[in-house]
């Protein structure tokens, strides 16, 4: 595991519409780290995976020390950032699809995207034929080649998921984000999806997963932080942090919990 941190939080506060979403979080996740990011809505999941990309921003420190350092630096070119960072969710799912491009664009177009931190068709880009060629490694490193030329309004929630996955892959990122990435799929397709996450994982991708769903926990996580009302309630070694115990702390509710074959189940 290396010593570096892609994500860094030294008592971040991020105040929102008046609201304070996080509260002095302090938190470090480190490159190798396979770390689960856990806790209901309203937690400040999505805040966090804001500041990761510059979205969001944490309110200035009185001493001068930043609050936020992504691969140990507190100032990005937004651009250069995202190609170091992957980032899967239902919320990029919903612009591909249903936002300005209306899913009009295919999955070569969605995964030259990527190159390039848009959302959409890529206009007045220089595509060269190196680019062309990880865009089509990427779409057959998730096993979606045969639909490089298939418009994203034309596939299953699952395809354009996996599409979405090539092309957060498709820069070679040091991490990949995914936040609250089954969203929409259904038994066979988020199961098909979590082993394609695990076979990433094992090959050196260090993953940050944003979730609700302890199921979606793959079993080569090995930390895992829970977040309750902006603040980090629990955080550790998986074996030692996923409990019982913390997790009807942080949701508020008796929850029981058991696990099988490397994979938690929760219940209320």
């Amino acid at each position: 595991m290396s010593g570096e941190a892609a994500l860094e939080l030294d008592d971040a506060t991020v105040i929102k519409n008046g609201t304070t979403a996080l509260d002095g979080v302090t938190l470090a996740i480190r490159v190798g780290e396979h770390t689960a990011v856990v806790g209901p809505n309203g937690a400040g999941k999505s805040t966090l995976v804001n500041l990761l990309t510059h979205e969001d921003r944490a309110r200035a420190r009185p001493d001068g020390v930043a609050a936020v350092r992504v691969f140990g630096k507190s100032r990005w070119n937004v651009f250069d950032l995202r190609s170091r960072l992957g980032i899967v969710s239902a919320d990029l799912h919903h612009r591909l699809v249903v936002g300005n491009s209306a899913g009009r664009i295919t999955a070569t177009e969605a995964v030259l995207s990527g190159f390039f931190a848009a959302h959409g068709f890529v206009r007045h880009a220089e595509v060269t034929p190196p680019m062309r060629q990880r865009v089509a490694d990427a779409l057959g490193r998730m096993g979606v080649a045969h639909l490089e030329d298939a418009r994203l309004n034309e596939m299953s929630t699952g395809e354009v998921r996996r599409v979405m996955i090539a092309r957060a892959l498709v820069t070679e990122p040091r991490a990949l984000v995914l936040d609250e990435p089954t969203t929409g799929l259904d038994l066979v397709a988020r199961q098909r999806f979590l082993e394609d996450v695990r076979r990433i994982a094992r090959q050196g991708t260090t993953i940050v997963l944003i979730t609700h769903r302890v199921e979606e926990i793959i079993p080569e996580i090995s930390r895992v932080v829970f977040l309750r009302r902006g603040r980090v309630a629990a955080a550790g070694a998986k074996e030692s942090t996923l409990t019982a115990a913390n997790l009807s702390a942080v949701f508020e509710a008796p929850i029981a919990l058991q696990e099988e074959g490397g994979y938690f189940y929760a219940r209320a």
